[in-house]
């Protein structure tokens, strides 16, 4: 792997060399992703699923060439399978084997044991070790997830960038990781954690800009059909649904559409691809058949010059 690249600049940089990656964001987000890499801070972002937001850890990795550690959080996850285990099987392997050899002096089986040969890093220990490329980028991923003991944890980590294995010591970051938070809101996450980042609310984007998104993304996508696919996921996340389609579905269904040669969006069309774009039965037979057609005659009428 070669040298990383160093911190951009500006905000203009950060967007442009986000760009170059993929990834289309706007003023707001670049901002903070400038002001946490030039601060330091963890950067905390929330908004619906599918907006980006685990995108953007993926596309500073890129941008920065940098190593990517995810931690991707669910509910009981505990402060020790976050940071380290040890591998008992292999640990029972050498007990055996001390014995079958007429048992080694147990203390030093013992030391051997909780050894760092013996040691899985998990990704908050794997995140502190140094690395040629420079500090890695932290994604902790989905934190709502988890619960209020595990944000205290982690607050702590956050702050001092060093945990302690009670066999081996304490280890610290040589340069702290450039971390990034998600959060899918579904339930709120503590202030203490929230005040020790810069936060950003990611939200669902203009039709320019997802137009740019899904053209970044899957360029070889015709503009008009660009343009029809993207208005008429913005008609839909109007209507009440279970659950919204985020970026991530426009650009999944503009491929969809891709492969079954689909020129021109028809109610018929989007009533096969629509498992493509919405992933509830419920959604799915509400916008099936005279719903598709009525939110496809609104995009539409969205899209004729005035």
């Amino acid at each position: 792997m070669g040298n990383s690249t160093s911190i951009p600049a500006s905000i203009d940089e950060v967007q442009s060399q986000l760009a170059s990656t993929g990834y289309v964001c706007g003023r707001a987000l670049a901002t903070v992703v400038f002001l946490s890499l030039r601060l330091g801070r963890p950067l905390f972002l929330e908004g619906e699923a599918g907006v980006g937001k685990t995108e953007i850890a993926k596309a500073l990795a890129l941008m920065l060439n940098r190593k990517l550690i995810r931690l991707q959080c669910y509910e009981g996850l505990d402060a020790s399978s976050a940071v380290y285990e040890w591998n008992f099987p292999a640990q029972m392997i050498a007990i055996r084997t001390a014995e079958a050899q007429g048992g080694a002096d147990r203390g030093s089986l013992q030391t051997e044991l909780f050894s760092k040969d013996f040691l899985i890093e998990r990704p908050l220990l794997e995140a502190m070790r140094p690395d040629e490329n420079g500090a890695p980028i932290l994604l902790i991923d989905e934190l709502d997830r988890t619960d209020e003991p595990f944000e205290a944890f982690l607050l702590e980590a956050l702050s001092d960038f060093q945990v302690t294995i009670p066999e081996i010591g304490t280890i610290k970051a040589p340069e702290p990781p450039i971390v990034i938070l998600t959060s899918n809101r579904t339930r709120e996450v503590h202030d203490a954690l929230k005040r020790r980042c810069l936060y950003h609310w990611v939200d669902y984007p203009d039709f320019e800009r997802e137009v740019e998104i899904l053209t970044a993304r899957a360029p070889e996508v015709a503009e008009n059909l660009s343009r029809e696919i993207v208005s008429f996921v913005q008609k839909l996340r109007t209507e009440d649904l279970f659950k919204k389609p985020g970026v991530a579905e426009t650009i999944d269904w503009a491929k969809c559409l891709l492969a079954l040669d689909v020129v021109n969006l028809s109610p018929e069309m989007i009533s096969d691809t629509l498992g493509a774009i919405l992933k509830y039965q419920d959604d799915i037979s509400k916008i099936q058949g005279s719903e598709a057609k009525r939110i496809l005659d609104e995009a539409s009428a969205a899209l004729e010059p005035a």
